[in-house]
């Protein structure tokens, strides 16, 4: 049985990677995408703060749609660009800092985290998602200064997805 954050986390994958994904090509066919985490960060501080909860489901999520969008494209389906996750998050450290790719057991105070999922190629976000109260962490720029950090740590998993992709294609080509 699903629980509702699954099912957020299937609604959130979902919106990044539809846009991708060009379906004029295969009218009658669909994708099915099945993800299984083996093993993820621990949240235990992560929600601790302000009855909130399950902030390291973001970290979670911008994982799922790059390797989502890896698979998507190995698999060749024809698609406009692979999309790339990121996510980056205001901590308390002992003052408000930007933080990419935070990691639960290295941040105990999360003010707010944002959740991308972004094409470079045409320079566009897929999915936002945005969790916290930006205006208590004193921040200057808000949640903008914060999406933005968000799309910088996609572009650097875009990098690497991109350079694994490509090392793929040469194995399959025979090209070492």
């Amino acid at each position: 049985m699903r629980d509702a954050s699954e099912r957020d986390l299937g609604v959130h994958l979902e919106t990044a990677l539809r846009g991708v994904i060009i379906g004029d090509r295969w009218p009658k066919s669909g994708v099915e995408v099945i993800i299984t985490i083996l093993e993820g960060e621990e949240d235990q501080w992560w929600g601790d703060e302000g009855g909130g909860g399950e902030w390291g489901m973001m970290s979670v999520l911008s994982g799922c749609i790059t390797v989502a969008s890896a698979a998507i494209a190995d698999a060749g389906i024809d698609c406009v660009d692979v999309v790339a996750g990121g996510v980056a998050a205001v901590v308390k450290n002992p003052k408000p800092t930007l933080v990419l790719d935070p990691v639960p057991s290295e941040h105990k105070e999360i003010v707010a985290a944002c959740i991308v999922g972004y094409l470079p190629q045409r320079d566009e976000i897929t999915d936002l998602w945005v969790k916290g109260d930006i205006g208590r962490s004193g921040e200057k720029d808000g949640y903008e200064d914060l999406a933005d950090n968000a799309v910088q740590a996609a572009l650097g998993a875009h990098r690497v997805l991109v350079a694994a992709l490509k090392e793929t294609a040469d194995v399959k080509m025979g090209r070492f």
